[in-house]
Parts: C-alpha cells; structure tokens; sequence
C-alpha cells in the first residue's frame, strides 16, 4: 500500500474509531495516529485469531478501524482508571 493510502485509511480508520467509541474524532494528526497504531494493533489481532479478511483498501480500513476501537478503548479504560 504505499503512504497516501496508508495516510487516508489511518485518518478514516481513527475517525470512524472516536465515533464508534462514543467520543468525537482526535483531530487529523490525532486520527491519523490512532488510525495507524490501531492497523498494526487490528492486524495483529486479525493474525493471531487466524482471520484473513483479504488484500484491497476496504479489508484495510476495516482491520485498521477495528484496531483504532480497541486502541481507543483501552486508552480511555486506562485514563478512567
């Protein structure tokens, strides 16, 4: 994937994770990051469960923006805390 998809699904994928959790969006920088660890986080997540969910932009922002959730979850569990 080179880096404007990459850049675009990370923002989308960090977006879409601060309106499903119930909170606004982190600002682009802010989505951008979330969106990008919560890739690594979901595609890891997607390995280890031995999930495969195919090549093209749409499996990416899906495992991205499902990574970003438990990114954001577990961010604000652990502020709460």
């Amino acid at each position: 994937m080179d880096i404007l998809a990459f850049l675009i699904v990370g923002i989308v994928a960090g977006w879409l994770a601060g309106v499903l959790v119930k909170g606004g969006g982190f600002g682009l920088l802010g989505d951008l990051l979330i969106g990008a660890v919560g890739a690594v986080i979901g595609g890891l997540v997607f390995q280890a469960l031995g999930i495969y969910p195919g090549g093209g932009l749409l499996a990416a922002l899906l495992v991205a923006t499902i990574g970003a959730v438990l990114l954001v979850a577990l961010a604000r569990t652990l502020k709460r805390a």
